[in-house]
């Protein structure tokens, strides 16, 4: 199996998604492949410069900030929130470590996405309270809380910080915050998600080229949000990829900490609770249930982004892994069935593959599920690429 095997099953076999362009290798080696719409409607061929949607995989640039701060001895880690943030005022009582690797529970008194303006949303957000984890760890609240106590403790604007410390010196320069109104045409398009929750037909339709497709995001846009919002190309995040694995970013021992496992545990019922690091996924005991690639170790970091994106990196065995693709794009992303029903009621296969009747009458190919598909149809073609 080939990269480029593995683009023909996600675009042309089961149309989980329209594109993908994806890359593997190490320190100074690059494996890649592309292929795919990037705007099915318009019929755009996926090119080499396409402007991606990073979704959560701004996360990881977030969590990088605070580590640079750290290790520079900017920023303490176990120094409470509002040291650098007094805003959050209900957060005193908890470090910055704390919500690094999502240990505590953050909650808005209302849904920042569904706030009617920028100010309004970041009200609900300064307000936020803390509280237990329960049942999912992993949440966007925990970065946007970050985004400010980076800025508290640089004294520096987010997107200054992000482009003096990681995108200037890794040559980073297809990478955007705010994507200038010249380069949007190079955009994947994250236009007409679809949603089947419990009976309700969602579509999420009118996303413009260059703005975010997080709702939360897009609600703060173009204020940074930290969770998400940052656009890049495969080549800019190869050369942030070979430049966390030569030190460059932050030092090994830093990213190796990022990957210490904050969360994860057997629960008393068997199941796991979600394994996280440090604004990232850590290995996982079992395979199925684990962001981290099988030929990854225990040091490695992975993210993903819930437009259809994939990032790990392995700083010990000197091993990066890129998959990008656009799975919300005129898709069926989520489908939460009515009680009693499967995902064969509606059309789907069992593993989420085929495509679904929209109200309308069109048919709607589905990307539900997508995650299980990786392992069998990236990461091994990763693994014979390279050799592994």
């Amino acid at each position: 199996m080939t990269l480029q095997d593995s683009i023909a099953y996600f675009t042309r076999e089961t149309h989980i998604m329209p594109c993908l362009s994806v890359a593997c290798g190490s320190q100074d080696r690059v494996l890649t492949a592309h292929g795919g719409l990037m705007d099915e409607a318009a019929g755009l061929l996926l090119t080499e410069d396409a402007l991606f949607d990073l979704a959560s995989l701004t996360k990881l640039f977030t969590g990088l900030l605070v580590m640079r701060l750290s290790a520079e001895g900017r920023l303490q880690l176990n120094a409470p929130v509002t040291a650098y943030a007094p805003q959050f005022t209900h957060l005193s009582g908890v470090s910055v470590d704390q919500v690094l690797g999502f240990e505590v529970g953050l909650t808005t008194l209302g849904r920042v996405d569904a706030a009617a303006s920028a100010e309004a949303g970041r009200a609900l957000l300064f307000d936020i309270r803390p509280g237990e984890v329960t049942g999912r760890a992993y949440s966007d609240m925990h970065a946007m809380v970050l985004r400010h106590v980076i800025e508290g403790a640089a004294q520096e604007d987010y997107a200054a910080l992000l482009n003096r410390c990681i995108l200037l010196p890794l040559g980073m320069a297809d990478t955007y915050l705010t994507v200038p109104a010249e380069e949007q045409r190079r955009c994947v398009s994250c236009d007409r998600e679809h949603r089947i929750e419990r009976g309700r037909y969602i579509l999420r339709a009118g996303v413009a080229a260059g703005t975010p497709h997080d709702p939360k995001a897009r609600v703060l846009f173009p204020e940074p949000a930290g969770h998400a919002g940052l656009f890049s190309t495969r080549s800019d995040l190869v050369k942030l990829c070979q430049g966390l694995l030569r030190g460059e970013v932050i030092p090994r021992e830093s990213l190796i900490a990022m990957s210490r496992n904050r969360t994860g545990h057997l629960r008393a019922d068997g199941t796991y609770q979600q394994y996280l690091g440090a604004q990232c996924y850590v290995k996982h005991p079992q395979q199925r249930h684990s962001e981290v690639p099988p030929y990854m170790g225990w040091e490695a970091v992975s993210l993903s982004g819930f437009t259809g994106h994939h990032m790990s990196v392995d700083v010990q065995r000197n091993l990066f892994a890129l998959f990008l693709g656009s799975r919300v794009q005129n898709r069926l992303t989520v489908l939460v069935p009515e009680a009693g029903k499967t995902l064969a009621d509606y059309g789907l296969n069992p593993d989420g593959t085929g495509c679904i009747r929209w109200e309308d009458g069109t048919q709607v190919w589905s990307s539900v599920n997508y995650v299980y598909h990786k392992d069998e149809h990236f990461h091994r073609a990763v693994a014979q690429e390279l050799g592994l």
